[in-house]
Order: structure tokens, then sequence, then C-alpha cells
């Protein structure tokens, strides 16, 4: 399998160049074959971005003479669909903004939505959503009912806040709600993949607005689809590890009345590349069966020797009065491409509905050879 880089290679360029020839045999194409061999050092946006101005290049003109191009390749037999809809649909998005005409934008946003069954165009909309977010917004609420789950799915996803890959919408962040609509009409979609993006969506929202998450949440386990509680749960996984108590009590973790033995650690040093392992007990000592969500924080050493914590999902549990339950966990340190370890001071926590308890300090050890 390719690396993500990689999505967008010199075959997507020669494969786009094919399709536009054919659907512009007029056309003198100069700028989109220059662009194999010129992708290698080049992220995936950065890989996008230089084949769509190649394109734009290429087809000079107006927003109606590259659409015409661009719905003959569509209409063509020669293979328009993969990663090479990315450039396309951030060209067509492009030349609309350009022409700076209600035509144009609502001609794009339609022709957005006719391609995006062949990759995406989540990326594409986000630049007609920067450059006029309510008539954009419109166009989008109105995919919200369309027969295409791709379109459906298109009008969650394209508007989500933090959209890995893509440019951020300033007006979105900038305006806390403003997608709600959006969701609301889509969170008991009959596809399992636009309602996966919902919670997805929702979830991009809890970084910088919690409460208008939970309100949200709470409206749509008032009036649940059988599908609702289970995508509010993975909506608002962020702020569960963040312990924030109206998440939590949303699902049902409320306040509980515990006693909790640990974490206790199995070494106070652990080897560079190594584990750690922790035990703990939890016992509910009130009167009320106790819903537990329990959680581990791992407080790992940064380069400046400060620390950052880390939760990772333990495990759900109801504890009636009395009953003690058993913890038994171990944490590797071996070296992932997503995480960077330094030697120095560690430590690991449990998280039980959101309170923290004592951290339990060990010593990752410097890697073997380390300043020799």
């Amino acid at each position: 399998m390719p690396f993500a880089d990689q999505l967008i290679s010199d075959q997507t360029a020669s494969a786009l160049t094919a399709a536009v020839r054919a659907a512009a045999p007029d056309a003198v194409l100069r700028a989109l074959p220059a662009t194999a061999g010129r992708l290698g050092d080049l992220s995936l946006r950065e890989r996008a971005d230089l084949l769509r101005d190649a394109l734009l290049a290429d087809l000079p003109g107006g927003y109606e003479d590259l659409a015409r191009v661009v719905r003959a390749a569509r209409d063509g037999t020669t293979p328009f669909g993969g990663w090479l809809i990315w450039p396309v649909t951030s060209a067509v998005a492009t030349r609309a903004v350009e022409e700076d005409a209600d035509a144009a934008f609502d001609d794009a946003m339609s022709l957005l939505a006719d391609l995006t069954g062949r990759l995406t165009a989540e990326f594409a909309v986000r630049t007609l959503l920067r450059h006029d977010l309510d008539r954009a917004v419109g166009a989008v609420t109105a995919w919200t009912r369309s027969d295409d789950v791709d379109v459906r799915r298109l009008a969650s996803e394209g508007t989500r806040p933090y959209l890995p890959w893509a440019v951020r919408v300033p007006g979105i962040l900038a305006r806390p709600g403003v997608t709600v609509p959006v969701l609301d009409a889509l969170y008991r979609d009959e596809s399992d993949y636009v309602r996966r993006s919902v919670a997805n969506h929702l979830n991009d929202l809890s970084r910088d607005h919690p409460e208008l998450v939970v309100t949200t949440a709470g409206r749509w386990l008032a009036e649940p689809a059988a599908t609702t509680p289970g995508l509010v749960r993975h909506a608002l996984r962020t702020l569960v590890k963040r312990g924030h108590p109206g998440a939590l009590e949303l699902l049902g973790f409320g306040p509980a009345t515990l006693e909790i033995d640990g974490p206790v650690l199995d070494a106070a040093s652990v080897p560079y590349e190594g584990t750690v392992r922790f035990t703990a007990a939890v016992r509910n000592v009130g009167a009320e069966q106790a819903r537990l969500s329990i959680d581990y924080v791992v407080h790992h050493v940064k380069a400046n020797g400060s620390q950052t914590a880390k939760t990772f999902k333990l495990t759900t549990r109801t504890l009636a009065p009395g009953e003690q339950m058993e913890i038994s966990r171990e944490h590797s340190f071996r070296p992932i491409t997503t995480r960077r370890y330094y030697p120095g001071p560690h430590a690991v926590a449990l998280q039980v509905n959101g309170v923290a308890t004592d951290r339990a300090v060990f010593e990752l050890e410097a890697p073997a050879g380390a300043g020799a």
C-alpha cells in the first residue's frame, strides 16, 4: 500500500493528462505533462495543488470553459476517477471563485456534488466555503436531502471544522454552530458511511465548543434512531477522554463513590522500547450501582523536559454496591511513527468518569549506547 503522500503519483498525473486530452483534443497541454517527475518531494496536498495549477494553466479561459472540459471528461470513455479527482475539483472551485459570479459558484457546487462519488470533493468544497460561507452552506443543506449517499456524506465531511489534509475554513471556526443544521439533518441517516462522518464532524467541533456539542448530542438522544447512541458515543470520544462532565453524564457515566487502589507499577524504571505494567483495583463503596468509564493517562516527557498527557481507553463497567474490579494493563514504548519517546520521568494515572487518580511515576531509560 502506498504512503499517503504517494496516493497522487506520476501515474495520477499521466491519467489526468490523458483524460483532459480526450475531453479537449484541441487544447495544447504543456503544464500537465510536465508535472510527472516533480511530485516526489511534495506532500499529498501539495501534489494536488500542483496538478490543479497545471490544469488551470493548460485550460485558460472562464469558468464555463473549464466546466465544459470537466463534464466532457466525466462523460468520456477515458478513465476519470480516483485521486485525479482532487485536483480536478479544486480547479473547478478555484476558477469559480476567480470568476466571482453567482452562476459560476452555484454551478461549481453542483459539479462538485456530481463528481464526489468518483473519489471525493470534500477538499475542493472548502474553497467555495471560504469564499461565500452562507451561499455554500445553503447548497450543502440541500445536499443532505440527496438520494446519493456520497453527496449526503459530502455535506457533512466537506464542512468539518478540522478535516484532515484540508485547508481550514475560518468562517466555520468563527461561527459556532453554523454547520449544526447540516448534522441535524443527517444524524439519523440510513448509511453508516454518512453517520460516521457526522460523528467525526461533531467530534471536531468538540475541540473548541464542547458545550455546543453536548447540547447537540443531547437533542439527538432525545429523538434518536436505533443507531444514535453509537453515533453519539463516537462523537463524544474526545470529550470523554478529556473527562468532560457533561459528555460523561450524557453517556450515563455520572458521579460515583469509589475506592481506587493504584495504579501500582511493576517497576520504577522501564528500558527504552520496553513495557510498563500496572495494576489497580476499583471498588464501588456507594449505595447505588455505578456505571464507569475507565481510561488511563500516560504523562510522556517531551524534548524540553516538560510532560504531555495522552489518554488511552481501558474499559467500561458497571459495578454493583460493594463490587470490586481488578485492572491489569501493559503499555509499550516501542517506537511508532506518530510518537517519539524521550528518556526521563514519566507517569501513569487512571481516569474514572473523568476523575484522575494520583500519578504513579517511573523512569524511561535512555536507549542503549546513548551519550556514549
